[in-house]
């Protein structure tokens, strides 16, 4: 099933069972047209892909709410790290955080324990996953987390609202990453942040579908391309790059 390894630990068999079963659940939506000036291609899908690229990368298939308990596995924290990625995120007691791609919320609710003056916008396409954060956050009584369903191309956020937005292990499942990223763009203030967490391409002992990873070239490529400066890449987790973006000051 994964390329590049010859032995696969027992301990991550579900993420490859999930990354191989639950990919295309999501019902394709707010797609924008197509044209001439697209910076997208088409071809023949590989085996784990949609057939349409982006600045050479193939775009994967997207995994669907069912995979919500692999999100939040037990073991996650051992394997990559989640407490020292959410340290190296540098977040500040009132800043406004956006999670973009949210899932069940593991994220957030970790980054809305840091914000006690801010708050952290959870977004995410699908309505189960929303459903399951908004159970939680009336279970707990969670006042600093607001949820937003956003769409294929946009997180639905206002101009110039956050300081940082974040994306785990999302960026190479977006159907209009252009889009989608020009409006993050527009969202984060001045010199606002964007954490991009993906499995290193680079590696090939990260046990993950080679679709499922990016390697910094291509994400610095791609962020390039809406006016995003990579600031650094902290080289401090198992399995993951933390790369971090910055919008240039200048820019409203």
């Amino acid at each position: 099933m994964v390329k590049n390894i010859a032995i696969v630990p027992l301990r991550i068999l579900p993420l490859l069972f999930y990354l191989a079963v639950w990919t295309g659940c999501n019902a394709q939506q707010d797609q924008p047209p197509t044209t001439d000036n697209s910076p997208y291609t088409f071809d023949t899908p590989s085996r784990d892909g949609t057939g349409k690229y982006y600045l050479g990368r193939e775009i994967s298939h997207v995994m669907g709410h069912f995979a919500a308990d692999w999100l939040e596995r037990p073991e996650r924290e051992e394997e990559e790290n989640v407490s020292q990625a959410i340290a190296n995120m540098e977040i500040q007691p009132d800043e406004e955080i956006a999670d973009i791609g949210a899932g069940s919320g593991y994220y957030t609710f970790r980054m809305a324990q840091k914000v006690p003056q801010g708050k952290v916008y959870a977004v995410d396409i699908q309505p189960e996953m929303l459903d399951l954060m908004r159970t939680r956050i009336e279970r707990e009584g969670i006042e600093n987390v607001e949820l937003i369903r956003g769409t294929e191309s946009s997180p639905e956020l206002e101009a110039n609202s956050i300081d940082l937005a974040i994306m785990v292990d999302v960026y190479h499942e977006l159907a209009y990453p252009r889009e989608m990223m020009q409006n993050i763009v527009g969202a984060l203030r001045p010199g606002g942040r964007f954490v991009l967490l993906e499995y290193r391409m680079e590696d090939p002992t990260v046990p993950i579908k080679t679709l499922h990873k990016m390697s910094e070239e291509q994400a610095v490529r791609e962020m390039e391309a809406v006016g995003l400066t990579l600031r650094e890449n902290i080289d401090n987790l198992p399995w993951q790059h933390c790369m971090v973006f910055v919008k240039d000051k200048t820019l409203n």
